[in-house]
C-alpha cells in the first residue's frame, strides 16, 4: 500500500494537536484553582472537671468550672448510678446535670453545657441519702 505525503502530514498534524490537547505545558492562559476551604471547626464546650464514681463514693466531690464547660462522669465501680441534678426526685436545679442520668459500669458521660454562674449539686437518684454519692459542681 501506498500512503501520499499529504496523508502522512495530516495524520502527523493530529497527533500533535492531540499531544499539546492533553496535558502540555500550562500557558498561564488558564484560570487558577481557588484553593479548597477548610472546613470551620467546630465549637465544642471544654470538659472543665471529671468525677470518678467508685464504690467509695463520688471524686472529687466539688468541682469549679467556667461557664459554658461541661463536666465529665465517669463510672468506675461494678454498680450502675444515675447521677442528677439536686433536689431530689425532682432534678430540677441544673438541669444540665441530668444529661448525664444512667451510667452503666465502665460508662462516661457530660453534663450539658453548664452556662449559668451559679452551684449546682448533684446525686445518685437511685441512692439518694448516700452522702458519698453527692456533690457539687460550682460554675464561674
Amino acid at each position: 500500500m501506498h500512503r501520499t505525503p499529504t496523508l502522512l502530514l495530516s495524520s502527523a498534524m493530529v497527533l500533535v494537536l492531540a499531544a499539546t490537547s492533553c496535558g502540555g505545558s500550562d500557558s498561564g492562559s488558564s484560570t487558577p484553582s481557588s484553593p479548597t476551604p477548610t472546613p470551620s471547626p467546630t465549637t465544642t464546650p471544654s470538659t472543665g472537671a471529671t468525677i470518678t464514681i467508685t464504690s467509695s463514693g463520688v471524686s472529687p466531690q466539688s468541682v469549679t468550672v467556667a461557664a459554658g464547660s461541661r463536666v465529665t462522669f465517669v463510672n468506675n465501680d461494678s454498680r450502675v448510678h444515675d447521677m442528677n441534678s439536686d433536689p431530689h426526685p425532682e432534678h430540677t436545679d441544673c438541669q444540665e446535670l441530668n444529661q448525664v442520668g444512667f451510667l452503666a459500669a465502665g460508662q462516661t458521660k457530660q453534663t450539658g453545657n453548664l452556662t449559668t454562674v451559679r452551684t449546682c449539686g448533684f446525686h445518685d437518684h437511685n441512692q439518694s441519702t448516700n452522702t458519698s454519692l453527692q456533690g457539687t459542681i460550682v460554675i464561674q
